[in-house]
């Protein structure tokens, strides 16, 4: 399924048309006889597939927007893992700008924890190595409420943020205190948010596989997703798009980050581990990075950057890309998601992510890489 929106960057004018192009470009990606694609694509069924492929063309001062569906279904859940970090990276820099005494910079720490940090810091670990408790400092200056309205407000949308990542009490509705140094000798406290209560999600498949582990034993029966974070493809390609083409949306659609605060969020969006100082041989180009480098630890090449966000856990992988080749002038989008859990049992820690999940998604990558090389703008 194809849909063409035409961006009027001037205007701020958002028209859908009825085009159709002659060949849905996805399908033929899908289509590849690559053992990569076509294994996964020979079992649809356990893999929970869900991709949007997004061309991007320019006429004068218009960006076309032409998305292709696969799958694509906010009814059918998947977990969404670390991805979630992105909208918590963009809702803290805005929230930084509506406080006068705070900036990217400050120094703070959350209450009961030993690690100062500034927020720069913390969303530069959040797209260079995916860390946990960086995430976790800023939904604790956000609260889950304030997360989910800022993205709902311009549009991000449907999104639940419910917990925090990989750490007691994920779930509490309640933030902890912040201690801000102000200046060397003047430091202020945050006040505790109280959030509101976490129903559970109504969606198909919240509920999956045959078993699973909790409290070191094994549990007979599906796990149940419906208390966990809520953040589908649309939504994901949504705050994407926004973040990378801001100028295109209309004013109430665009989230008010400043010039500094827009040019520091793409560079750490694209900026890999071993440039920030992590050891290569664990942190290498392509750690976070699945779509055409996944399956492999080489260094990437200077000409493409890679805009991005993945997440994976529960045998559930995601990317949410911005693609750009500098040398060869072609930019594309792709957001897709793939679970690769063949036993069927959740919180085992016995998932196919090198084995099949990551080869799906690079190969994926390099399949659309090569269709954008040839396509006519």
């Amino acid at each position: 399924m194809c849909n063409r929106f035409v961006i009027v960057g001037l205007l701020g004018l958002v028209i859908s048309c009825s085009n159709n192009p002659p060949m849905d470009s996805l399908v033929k990606a899908l289509s590849s006889q690559d053992p990569k694609i076509k294994n996964v694509m020979d079992n649809l069924e356990a893999h929970e597939v869900q991709i949007r492929y997004t061309q991007i063309d320019r006429r004068n001062d218009s960006i076309i927007f032409t998305d292709f569906d696969f799958q694509v279904d906010e009814n059918n859940y998947f977990y969404p893992a670390s991805t979630v970090k992105f909208p918590a990276a963009v809702a803290a820099l805005e929230k930084l700008n509506e406080i006068d005494s705070l900036s990217m910079n400050t120094r703070f720490f959350v209450e009961g924890d030993s690690v100062q940090t500034t927020f720069a810091k913390a969303i530069s670990e959040i797209f260079a190595v995916s860390d946990n408790a960086a995430n976790n400092r800023l939904v604790e200056f956000l609260g889950q409420d304030d997360l989910k309205e800022r993205m709902m407000h311009r549009g991000v949308s449907p999104i639940r943020i419910a917990h925090r990542l990989s750490t007691s009490n994920a779930d509490d509705v309640t933030t902890k205190t912040l201690i801000f140094y102000l200046n060397d000798s003047t430091t202020s406290l945050s006040k505790p948010i109280i959030n509101s209560p976490i129903n559970p999600l109504d969606l198909n498949r919240i509920r999956k596989g045959i078993g699973f582990i909790a409290d070191e034993s094994y549990q007979q029966g599906p796990f149940d997703f419906s208390l966990k974070n809520y953040y589908p493809i649309k939504a994901q390609s949504a705050l994407l798009k926004r973040i990378i083409f801001p100028e295109v949306f209309p004013k109430e659609q665009r989230f008010n980050l400043s010039d500094n605060q827009h040019k520091y969020l793409l560079t750490a969006m694209q900026t890999l581990p071993p440039k920030l100082g992590y050891d290569p041989d664990e942190f290498y180009d392509s750690y976070v990075k699945f779509f055409i480098f996944g399956d492999n630890t080489d260094p990437m090449p200077n000409h493409i950057k890679i805009y991005n966000k993945v997440g994976y856990a529960y045998g559930t992988l995601t990317d949410c890309a911005y693609i750009k080749d500098t040398k060869n002038n072609i930019d594309f989008m792709v957001t897709a998601t793939i679970l690769v859990n063949s036993n069927g049992i959740f919180n085992d820690n016995n998932y196919e992510y090198d084995e099949v999940g990551i080869p799906f998604l690079a190969q994926l990558g390099r399949e659309l890489y090569q269709m954008e090389l040839a396509r006519k703008r």
